[in-house]
């Protein structure tokens, strides 16, 4: 059986190995030749609804060319930041954010490398602290906090949540199964109550949009039951804030909760 498990191992490694692409160095001279305003123009190319599985898609190259786009415009042009960067982190920001493709927080924020600790999922969502699960979210909040020492987490949610519309959605008679993405989205169940009960007039859109910013304050609640973030406040360390992006108007939103 052990050697079955090697065998597939190696097997495993090699497929892996046999079809990795390394862009390093030897890429910098092509890599700095590219023009300045290749990002506006990779606005331009890129289509609302573009189909990945479109005949002339190349993830491959797609990977090659965002990393090349990356050297020349950033890795090349602030050495010291990455020479730093190579030694340690020090960001300011610990931010949860959704994996909706459309809000990337380094984009509508303009993070730069080093300046925020990522976290993402779907809706953007916060469980309250429990030692015997959600270890992935609270390993991370423990690692910003207590490692990094991160003096602000924000939270964000967007418009047009499909982890919101799914919770919004979802039947409470149990005609349905919980799957995956249900039991996730469930940790807000308390923001899909108050809307429902507040907000019953409203077409369920409306309510959607509403719960988006709703599940941000119960994450921000949350957030408040683990011990070491509430450490950070007590001590003035940490400022926790709500942050909502509408990517219809092109508006964003942020508060702190009293």
């Amino acid at each position: 059986m052990a050697d079955e498990q090697i065998s597939e191992l190696a097997s495993y490694e090699c497929s892996v190995k046999k079809n990795l692409v390394i862009i390093s160095e030897k890429a910098e001279s092509e890599s700095k030749s590219e023009s300045e305003s290749e990002e506006d123009e990779i606005y331009e190319k890129v289509q609302p609804g573009q189909d990945s599985n479109d005949c002339c898609f190349d993830p491959v190259q797609k990977i090659v060319h965002g990393f090349k786009h990356f050297l020349s415009n950033k890795y090349y042009k602030y050495p010291c930041l990455f020479n730093e960067l190579a030694a340690t982190q020090h960001p300011k920001f610990l931010v949860f954010a959704c994996s909706d493709s459309r809000v990337s927080p380094s984009h509508i924020l303009n993070f730069q490398p080093g300046e925020a600790f990522m976290a993402r999922n779907i809706g953007n969502l916060i469980p309250s602290f429990d030692k015997f699960k959600d270890f992935e979210v609270g390993s991370i909040i423990e690692y910003a906090v207590e490692e990094l020492k991160v003096e602000n987490i924000l939270v964000i949610g967007h418009s047009r949540c499909g982890g919101v519309k799914r919770l919004m959605s979802h039947p409470e008679d149990g005609s349905v199964p919980f799957d995956f993405i249900d039991e996730w989205v469930n940790i807000a169940q308390a923001a899909k109550i108050k809307v429902k009960a507040e907000h019953s007039k409203l077409t369920f859109e409306e309510q959607c949009e509403i719960c988006a910013e709703e599940a941000v304050n119960l994450s921000l609640k949350n957030l408040h039951s683990y011990p070491f973030v509430q450490r950070g406040i007590k001590e003035n360390k940490i400022a926790l804030r709500g942050g909502y992006y509408d990517f219809v108007n092109g508006s964003f939103k942020l508060w702190e909760l009293e």
